[in-house]
């Protein structure tokens, strides 16, 4: 079992810069693949980034990309997303995820941080 937790929302404007971080409990963090997600009022959850088990890949949705940087340490059990030159249409409620590397879904979420971005 992975308990997630997500920390590093606030409210700030756009342009500036947030990071957020995931703690993972468990000891095989680093057989997980982790991705962001997030959900802004009235609106479906969305990916917004994804990297391997090892670090060595990463994803991202066009929306973000070029702003946002995912990265981990799986020496802290933690993984980080990045985001800079914030944008309003990013506000959202922000959520991290693990997906066993051989499972097809993500199994586990954090509770999600809120992200809020004025203009």
């Amino acid at each position: 079992q992975v308990q997630l937790v997500e920390s590093g929302g606030g409210l700030l404007q756009a342009g500036g810069s947030l990071r957020l971080s995931c703690a993972a409990s468990g000891r095989t963090f680093s057989s997980y693949y982790m991705g962001w997600f997030r959900q802004a009022p009235g609106k479906e959850r969305e990916f917004v980034a994804a990297i391997s088990w090892s670090g060595g890949t990463t994803y991202y949705a066009d929306s973000v990309k070029g702003r946002f940087t995912v990265a981990r340490d799986n020496g802290k059990n933690t993984v980080y997303l990045q985001m800079n030159s914030l944008k309003p249409e990013d506000t959202a409620v922000y959520y991290c995820a693990a997906r066993y590397r051989t499972s097809t879904g993500y199994e586990h979420w954090g509770q999600g941080t809120q992200v809020t971005v004025s203009s």
